[in-house]
């Protein structure tokens, strides 16, 4: 293992709350869609539609807004009026404009480490709303650089690392994602910091590699540099042997 030169945050439900806002809207619409089904059947023809419209959609509000848009046509059987349709864009212009509230030990754990390494805040996301919400949070200026990507696998730290830093096996990926920010980190080569939310979306539930040796799993940020600090000194005292 290298020392760690770069450190890579996550965004949404790592920061700053995000999913409760998701959660919330898409209780209010099944609530209008509750004339046409159930909710448990709801919670799966919109997962349905979420996972078919990623590819074309990307993530964010704007592709959960429009998959929203999908599953009231689909399962009112076209017969869903205009109104809910224009009162399901108008919550999803609502998310557009939630605030921030950074999570407990964020702002700590960025200023510390900012101090010592190079930060890089990578998340996926719709671009004109992840601006907006780092531009609120009053992180941006202690991130030497942002990524806003379309996906995150084993080639995209790979590029962001090398660009950014001294290359993915010298980095370190923080996140609330299992399948996005901690497998692909670990796949290239880095660190992976698995911080749970409150809240998680289906389509980024995956298990945990608890036999890896860069895999990491703290309670908040507030233990995230003294975890960065622990495994540093671990290479210090291999460098010694």
């Amino acid at each position: 293992m290298g020392r760690i030169t770069t450190i890579g945050f996550d965004a949404d439900d790592t920061l700053w709350h995000n999913e409760r806002f998701f959660h919330l809207t898409q209780q209010r619409v099944f609530d209008m869609l509750a004339p046409y089904s159930d909710r448990e059947n709801l919670e799966t023809r919109l997962l349905a539609a979420e996972r078919r419209n990623i590819g074309h959609y990307g993530f964010g509000v704007k592709g959960f807004t429009l998959s929203m848009i999908e599953t009231a046509i689909e399962i009112s059987e076209g017969r869903v009026p205009a109104q809910v349709i224009g009162e399901i864009m108008a919550a999803g212009r609502e998310m557009l404009r939630h605030p921030i509230e950074l999570l407990d030990g964020a702002g700590e754990a960025v200023e510390a480490l900012a101090r010592s390494h190079r930060l890089v805040l990578i998340t996926k996301g719709d671009l004109l709303d992840q601006e907006r919400k780092l531009a609120q949070s009053g992180l941006g200026p202690m991130f030497d650089a942002v990524e806003i990507v379309s996906d995150k696998q084993i080639p995209v730290y790979d590029r962001i690392f090398a660009a950014h830093g001294s290359g993915a096996a010298e980095g370190l990926m923080v996140g609330n994602s299992m399948k996005s920010d901690v497998l692909p980190m670990i796949g290239a080569g880095g660190h992976g910091v698995y911080v749970p939310a409150e809240l998680g979306w289906a389509l980024e539930a995956a298990d945990a590699p608890r036999d890896e040796p860069r895999f990491h799993e703290i309670e908040t940020l507030n233990t995230l540099a003294r975890l960065v600090e622990r495994l540093e000194g671990d290479e210090r005292e291999i460098d010694r042997e």
